[in-house]
């Protein structure tokens, strides 16, 4: 390819004198031919004379400023080797096979990354509904592309596709699910106290239902008909109560949820990890407020446990919303990164163990 051009652009301007002058050009030429044999011969004296790419390109490019009737007078070559240097040189212009590879072309890596990604967000899907979803997004591909795609990378077929885990399926549902779980805090004399804590998945917002030193399965009951009353005020309620295996809960406690319309779910024994929303949020309790409080009595650790929740609820930001409170429905405005001439207000909770800021009026 740059050999034909360098070739095309160096006959432009021979061949523009030729026009002009066409008499003065072709013996000028002759010279420049004459000369050229001359450097040649001195460059290899002996017998026979081999010409170099350099010498046929310059040979042929003088060739259009000489009557091809002369041709066999002048070259040192016959007119027929003149042609086919020509040809070969004009010939290279076309010549794709350096740039052309064998077989289909090599899928784009975007496509590859699009196909992976519904693969892998709709276990159920085979490989021609994520071509079609493909086709909706714009990129035209074959169903055996996305097939070769989907086995190179190890996903198989549904419905063996392996899925949905525990993860994506309390992802999928987070908007109906509510979980509970006992947790025991320790008072400053020794005894033992405990709380149920019932935390949203979808909002996040916390519910510390009751504190008593005997959590029996009346005790927890009436926990459960005060949490779906509280359930029962709003437009849109859970659809799932997930609950390990203890023994507190009682069939009677299922019977409460399950009257106003809720199905409970039950995780593997041992297997804390099934209800981690919930083991999470018990662990912000402990290391927020009660690993840095003297909790005195059952009526202390109400009031700790219910400026936490009001806390939580309604200032604490969560990183799954966006830094939003749980109460919180939509984004505030945005704020300016200029200074603010209001001055910032902190409002101790619990001694100063928490703090909230807010602009004052």
């Amino acid at each position: 390819m740059i050999v034909s051009l360098l070739y095309k652009v160096a006959r432009q301007p021979l061949s523009l004198p030729s026009v002009l002058l066409r008499r003065d050009t072709a013996k000028d030429a002759e010279l420049l031919v004459l000369r050229h044999e001359n450097a040649v011969l001195r460059r290899q004296p002996a017998s026979p004379v081999r010409y170099e790419p350099a010498d046929r390109f310059w040979f042929a490019a003088l060739s259009a400023l000489i009557p091809r009737r002369r041709w066999s007078e002048i070259f040192p070559v016959t007119p027929s080797t003149l042609l086919a240097w020509h040809r070969r040189f004009t010939a290279a212009k076309w010549d794709y096979s350096a740039h052309r590879r064998a077989g289909r072309p090599p899928t784009r890596t975007v496509i590859k990354t699009h196909v992976l990604q519904l693969a892998r967000e709709n276990p159920r899907r085979g490989h021609r509904r994520i071509q079609g979803e493909l086709a909706r997004l714009g990129h035209r591909v074959a169903a055996s592309t996305v097939w070769e795609i989907l086995n190179a990378a190890g996903v198989g077929p549904p419905p063996r596709r392996s899925g949905p885990t525990w993860r994506e399926f309390l992802t999928a549902q987070a908007e109906g699910i509510i979980a509970a779980d006992f947790f025991h805090i320790d008072t400053a004399l020794g005894r033992r106290l405990y709380a149920l804590a019932l935390p949203e998945h979808g909002t996040g917002r916390l519910h510390i239902s009751g504190v008593t030193t005997h959590p029996t399965r009346e005790w927890a009951v009436q926990q459960a008909r005060n949490l779906t009353i509280e359930l029962g005020t709003r437009i849109e309620s859970p659809r799932f109560l997930l609950r390990d295996r203890d023994g507190k809960y009682g069939v009677a406690f299922d019977a409460v949820f399950e009257a106003d319309g809720l199905e409970v779910i039950l995780s593997a024994p041992r297997a804390p990890r099934m209800n981690a929303h919930c083991e999470r949020i018990i662990g912000s309790i402990r290391r927020e407020i009660l690993d840095h409080v003297l909790i005195l009595n059952e009526a202390h650790v109400r009031r700790v446990l219910a400026e936490y929740e009001r806390h939580h609820n309604t200032h604490r930001p969560h990183q799954g919303r966006h830094q939003l409170p749980s109460d919180a429905r939509e984004q505030p405005d945005a704020m300016t990164h200029d200074c603010d001439p209001r001055s910032v207000l902190r409002t101790r909770l619990l001694g100063g163990l928490i703090n909230e800021y807010r602009y004052t009026a």
